[in-house]
């Protein structure tokens, strides 16, 4: 279905409104004949305009299940970790005692934006390499953070996106649970993913 049908506006006008959207910076087209795809501002419009409320209560369940049954403290930050890299395809991160835990490199790179980029790949490898000494010297302060694109301070041209939440620990009030993906992706399901498990890993680790 065309946005002219989902949307009952005539082509011209369709036309007219992604002109204007790419005139203020909110998409792109890579190629003269591509379609047109956000950029990280179009991205960061929308991330801003959540509604958090949407979410799928059978997943929710199913993550709530593994972290309080995963058992002690390491155990259920890992399987926090592997959930959310199963659920989003993206890479999952977690703060351990002694390390920042990772998992999903292959689904991470299994993505049609790294399909024979090897520069795009770097990138973000780069940037995945460089993460626990950035979070320790950062120490967010937000419950919830989303850097999009460009806004990460390390391997800015990745394309990629970082969605990470702080939550307390017997062993330390800055631990980190998230994801890094690419900058396409479904950021009402996943921001509300990482919230929601930062919540059920505060409940399990009390």
């Amino acid at each position: 279905m065309s946005l002219s049908q989902a949307f009952d506006y005539s082509p011209a006008t369709i036309r007219s409104e992604m002109a204007t959207l790419e005139e203020l910076g909110f998409i792109t087209h890579p190629h003269t004949s591509a379609g047109r795809i956000p950029t990280d501002k179009g991205y960061r419009h929308y991330v801003n305009n959540l509604n958090m409320a949407t979410r799928d209560s059978r997943l929710d369940r199913a993550l709530a299940t593994r972290i309080k049954s995963a058992g002690e403290i390491s155990r259920a930050i890992r399987t926090a970790a592997d959930s959310l890299a199963e659920v989003t395809h993206n890479v999952g991160l977690a703060s351990l005692p002694d390390r920042l835990y990772f998992t999903g490199l292959a689904s991470l790179f299994g993505q049609p934006e790294f399909y024979g980029q090897n520069a795009a790949a770097y990138e973000a490898a780069r940037l995945i390499d460089s993460l626990e000494e950035w979070l320790s010297e950062a120490a967010l302060t937000d419950t919830l953070s989303v850097f999009i694109g460009r806004e990460n301070p390390i391997g800015k041209s990745s394309g990629m996106s970082l969605i990470v939440a702080r939550f307390s620990t017997p062993y330390s009030d800055n631990s980190y649970i998230g994801v890094v993906g690419p900058t396409r992706q479904s950021y009402g399901q996943v921001v509300g993913l990482v919230d929601y498990t930062r919540q059920l890993l505060e409940e399990a680790l009390v």
